[in-house]
């Protein structure tokens, strides 16, 4: 489990491609504190340390995650986030972050308001129901919370970024149409699944203005 709150840059050194895999040698400034079986958060994506050096860790990803994550779009030299998994005496400092990627977004652009950085998002619909005003959102492994959120042929939200948060992750170097993973908040998820049942993802408006109601409630109540 993750929190959200990106630990360093990480630099990707080397990539073997499989035809829907990959290897990655990830350059990461705590590679000497990590052991072989760890988890990273790499752009908010679980894998496992599989060998290590002082300055470089080595993990698979698997055809499902390059299916579902943006890691299929890296290259070497590309800049990552990094978090190692949570200790269980640490504090709390971010959301419930597992490392499942949802789904990705684009980029939109970002717009300077005196000491925040809106930034703008668009996903597909279907993550719409798990993204709702002052909610949280991890995108590539930064806990944010949703300013704001509209709903149409996609899901288009804001989330307002710190400056320590703008200078610190690789947020700031996107551009517009540039892919970002994301991860909804796994409560709303739950809630989904308690409130719709176990055997389907279909969801009746009914059910869908259950599940907002109720996790706009547990947000307001947090």
């Amino acid at each position: 489990m993750f929190t959200g709150i990106v630990e360093g840059i990480g630099r990707i050194e080397g990539i073997e491609r499989g035809g829907k895999s990959l290897s990655l040698s990830v350059h990461c400034p705590f590679a000497a504190e990590l052991e072989n079986g760890e988890s990273v958060a790499v752009n908010g994506t679980c894998l496992t340390v599989t060998e290590k050096s002082d300055s470089v860790f080595h993990a698979d990803v698997t055809p499902e995650t390059f299916r579902r994550t943006s890691l299929s779009e890296l290259s070497v030299g590309s800049s990552v986030n990094l978090e190692r998994a949570m200790k269980a005496d640490g504090r709390f400092g971010g959301h419930i972050v597992s490392g499942h990627i949802d789904g990705t977004g684009r980029f939109v652009g970002a717009q300077n308001e005196e000491n925040a950085v809106n930034v703008t998002i668009s996903a597909d619909k279907s993550l719409g129901r798990y993204i709702i005003e002052k909610g949280s959102v991890c995108i590539d492994g930064i806990s944010l919370t949703v300013a704001s959120v509209s709903y149409s042929e996609n899901v288009v939200f804001t989330v307002a970024v710190i400056p320590h948060t703008w200078k610190n992750t690789t947020l700031s170097t996107k551009s517009t149409g540039s892919l970002v993973n994301i991860e909804c908040d796994v409560v709303g998820k739950y809630i989904e699944h308690f409130v719709t049942g176990s055997e389907t993802n279909d969801s009746t408006e009914e059910d869908s203005a259950a599940l907002a109601e109720m996790m706009s409630n547990f947000t307001s109540f947090h």
